[in-house]
């Protein structure tokens, strides 16, 4: 395994950020920034062994600084969406930032975990390489109640394994929805969309929300709708009757990890990208609203990349109908989510 550190650049505010890169012998690599923990680049060899670049993202910091659809980065202190920015917790109401259209809070707020500088040390053992974060979010840090202490160690393996380990406690009941937004395009980069993409996800309903993408409380079946990949299908088969995939899907206990969540296939390159986890659900997000964005490549549009993001359910802190996202004092908020990485030939 090869394991580098190696300064990336430095913040507007004067913050050294640096960079990781670790690759296996595989060729399998992902380069990782302290800026937002960001995972700024996966490339894996396709089925006749060609490697390329299979996320979205910048060739700079500045890029990353700058305005984006949280390319590749750890957002929190909760991802995805709440509603109206407000909660109430322990008989006390919290007003986070409408950052969501000037309605609702999304990932954390505009200064969320995205934005901030962590410490990192690299990390490797025997069959595996990476580097381990940690983050300390003051208490009504974003408006969130109570100090939360964040670990998270991002780990390759010679398996093809890339592996995401949280480790959260916090001093006071607080909630708590970490990701990884990684948008992936298993043909490479700026390839086109991925429409054409395969999708299986092994759930059988999905939270449903309103026009505004936020829950209505309903967890609805997938059978018999737009929603339903527990049978793989491209992407775009039934993408417009859906309106477009942004939604979070209910995963059962046994899926932890050792049934996949969730399976993308790219019949062009034969790569396939494998998610396990033990979070909850896992949100799919098409790239609706990718448009005109700049990135190292060039520009991309709508669907020129997709999202697997494993979660917490949205909006879990308003609706006590779905699994808990309240971390307590005492408690420690553990999940692990890992993607594996193929080809049809090796599969």
């Amino acid at each position: 395994m090869q394991l580098t550190r190696t300064p990336y650049g430095t913040t507007d505010d004067g913050q050294a950020v640096d960079e990781f890169f670790v690759e296996n012998s595989n060729g399998v690599s992902f380069k990782l920034i302290t800026y937002g923990a960001t995972l700024t680049s996966v490339r894996t060899p396709d089925s006749s062994g060609k490697i390329e670049e299979i996320t979205l993202g910048f060739d700079s910091l500045e890029g990353y600084e700058g305005p984006h659809p949280f390319f590749g980065a750890t957002v929190g202190r909760f991802a995805n969406r709440i509603a109206g920015g407000r909660f109430v917790l322990d008989d006390t109401e919290y007003q986070l930032e409408k950052n969501n259209k000037g309605k609702h809070h999304i990932h954390g707020g505009s200064q969320g975990f995205n934005r901030r500088v962590w410490e990192a040390y690299p990390v490797k053992q025997h069959d595996a390489a990476g580097v381990t974060l940690t983050l300390t979010s003051e208490h009504m840090d974003q408006g969130y109640p109570g100090t939360l202490d964040v670990k998270l160690t991002v780990l390759l393996s010679e398996e093809n394994e890339l592996s995401f380990a949280y480790d959260a406690a916090a001093d006071r009941a607080t909630p708590v929805n970490l990701t990884n937004h990684s948008y992936w395009n298993l043909s490479g980069e700026c390839s086109g969309t991925v429409l054409d993409h395969v999708l299986h996800l092994n759930s059988e309903r999905f939270v449903e929300v309103d026009s505004e993408l936020i829950p209505t409380g309903h967890i609805a079946p997938v059978k018999d709708s737009p929603f339903d990949f527990r049978t793989p299908k491209p992407i775009g088969k039934n993408i417009e009757a859906a309106g477009g995939y942004d939604h979070c899907f209910t995963l059962s206990e046994e899926n932890a990890l050792s049934i996949p969540a969730a399976r993308v296939s790219d019949p062009r390159s034969g790569r396939v990208m494998t998610v396990f986890t033990i979070s909850p659900g896992i949100q799919f997000y098409s790239g609706n609203f990718l448009q005109d964005m700049e990135t190292r490549c060039g520009k991309v549009g709508p669907h020129a990349a997709l999202c697997l993001e494993t979660e917490e359910y949205p909006d879990a802190v308003n609706h006590p109908e779905f699994p808990a996202a309240v971390l307590n004092p005492k408690e420690r908020y553990l999940r692990k989510s890992v993607y594996q990485f193929s080809t049809r030939s090796s599969v």
